[in-house]
């Protein structure tokens, strides 16, 4: 049985903090399609990083397939011909308007290429000049547009055998269509691209990105799975271990895996022996990709792994109230900044931004992108800042697990409702936010709302840009004696029949650190 769990302690000194950003391996190509690269323009991209909170640039090289000129696995380019329309071969199977996107990655990688221009020796470089650790990021089972079995994104190796997916028998979602690390033939293959990502870049550390798409063993196998990889991650530290001596300098090994213990767990990432063994020196516990995720278990990580592993929370640029909903919407500044409030309070060394790119995928707010840079990795920096706390789900299950997504929430007239949000540090003024449907706003209005067992009246219609719901949203002021560091649960009375769809604490401002709290 777990002892009792290990909370930050308000005022002890800790390590800095910072954020750690994932570059995907296709945005640069997309977003600088037709522009004029050349070397310098290529590196000079990380620049905008210089001088944030950015500790470590992870950039990822592949999906199915690499995005540089690898020898051992298919690149992007494998079968294009830059002379053909965009009806190619390659792109058969798209429609006219995907042919055109799709083009924009496969050839300007392409000519990248073939004037011998390659981005990542050029970023891990530039990372450096500018003291930021440049990590190569390997995504370790890419479904991306597996419903199409034709699409330009697959590998000949996934074509070639799919008896070696992982439910060969059948095919009721993406992730049947994913390699089964149990087959020692798919380790192989994947450990080919390790030992060429390892030896031709010169970085600070080798990230094995779980969760691109998150399921690697048959299902009912995953048990049997575990020790097959974590045997197979022992022999990726031996390695880098090797190239460590080659180059002088530290290689560290990092992990993304889901948000908590059990479904890593239960689908065969045994994260916490990885890291109580000295495998990992990195685990980021991330959501998949369908919301942000605003209550990660970091303490239990914590009171799991020990404290020799550097934990990141991972954020998704996405924010959902529930898996159903549409349109998608992303994140802003304030919602970021209250879902990092929360996970550096708990303990979190590090803030990790997935899909937070300069364009197109990006926060829906981008021009303060900068300041998100600036403000998401330290609590000192987020002090004082307005920031919003949203109620969302876990997106990522093991087969089998029971799934709770608390929204939306059915509400009779007579029935209280309880909602736990962490929110991080205390705050001198907040507010509840609801969303109801099917019951009148003008009795919503007149709900019993309490925050810690205290009455929140009834405030205001909220004028909140997005992200929020389609709904109208209410506002209830919360008394400033009534929040808590860390968890807050918010309880309404129904007056009347309807279903609770949104539910967030906003909160506008709190007490600068101590000094000595700074990281």
């Amino acid at each position: 049985m777990l002892g009792a769990l290990s909370l930050p302690l308000s005022g002890q000194t800790k390590a800095a903090t910072g954020i750690s950003l994932n570059e995907d391996n296709s945005h640069y190509y997309f977003s600088r399609a037709g522009q004029k690269l050349d070397s310098e323009t290529v590196a000079s991209f990380v620049d905008q990083y210089a001088g944030t909170g950015v500790r470590e640039l992870m950039l990822s090289a592949n999906s199915q397939r690499t995005s540089y000129g690898s020898k051992v696995w298919d690149p992007i380019w494998l079968g294009y011909d830059p002379a053909a329309p965009d009806d190619q071969p390659l792109f058969r199977s798209m429609t006219p308007d995907q042919r055109v996107s799709a083009r924009k990655w496969v050839q300007t990688a392409w000519d990248l290429n073939a004037r011998g221009i390659d981005p990542y020796a050029l970023w891990i470089a530039r990372c450096r000049k500018h003291k930021i650790a440049p990590w190569i990021s390997m995504r370790m089972n890419d479904l991306h547009n597996v419903d199409d079995p034709d699409s330009y994104m697959h590998s000949t190796f996934w074509r070639r055998h799919p008896e070696f997916r992982r439910v060969p028998y059948r095919v009721s979602g993406w992730t049947d269509r994913a390699f089964d690390y149990g087959h020692a033939e798919v380790r192989d293959y994947h450990m080919k691209l390790v030992r060429e990502l390892v030896e031709r870049y010169d970085t600070d550390g080798l990230e094995l990105d779980w969760m691109r798409f998150g399921y690697h063993f048959r299902p009912g196998f995953e048990a049997e799975g575990a020790p097959l990889l974590t045997s197979w991650i022992a022999e990726i530290r031996q390695l880098l271990n090797v190239w460590e001596r080659k180059r002088g300098h530290r290689i560290r090994l990092g992990a993304r895996v889901p948000t908590r213990p059990q479904t890593a767990l239960g689908l065969g990432l045994d994260a916490m022996n990885w890291a109580r063994q000295g495998l990992v020196d990195m685990l980021v516990v991330t959501p998949f990709w369908q919301s942000i995720e605003t209550d990660i278990p970091i303490e239990l990580w914590r009171q799991l792994c020990g404290s020799r592993v550097t934990l990141a929370g991972g954020l998704e640029v996405l924010i959902r109230h529930y898996p159903d909903f549409r349109p998608l919407q992303m994140n802003s500044l304030e919602t970021v900044r209250g879902a990092a409030a929360s996970l550096l309070s708990r303990g979190a060394d590090r803030v990790y931004l997935f899909n937070y790119m300069d364009s197109d995928t990006a926060m829906s707010d981008l021009q303060n992108y900068p300041a998100l840079l600036r403000e998401c990795g330290s609590e000192a920096a987020l002090a004082g800042k307005p920031r919003r706390h949203v109620l969302t789900y876990a997106d990522t299950w093991a087969p089998g697990e029971a799934r709770s997504n608390p929204l939306p929430s059915s509400a009779a007239a007579g029935q209280w409702l309880a909602f736990r949000i962490h929110t991080g540090p205390k705050a001198a003024g907040a507010v509840v936010r609801l969303a109801v449907t099917g019951a009148p706003v003008e009795d919503v209005q007149k709900w019993d709302v309490r925050l810690n067992g205290e009455v929140c009246k009834f405030w205001r219609m909220s004028a909140t840009e997005k992200p929020r719901p389609d709904e109208p949203m209410l506002e209830f002021r919360i008394p400033n004696e009534a929040v808590h560091s860390g968890y807050n649960l918010v309880e309404m009375h129904a007056g009347s029949d309807g279903k609770v769809i949104w539910v967030e604490i906003a909160m506008w401002a709190h007490p600068a650190l101590p000094a000595s709290a700074v990281r």
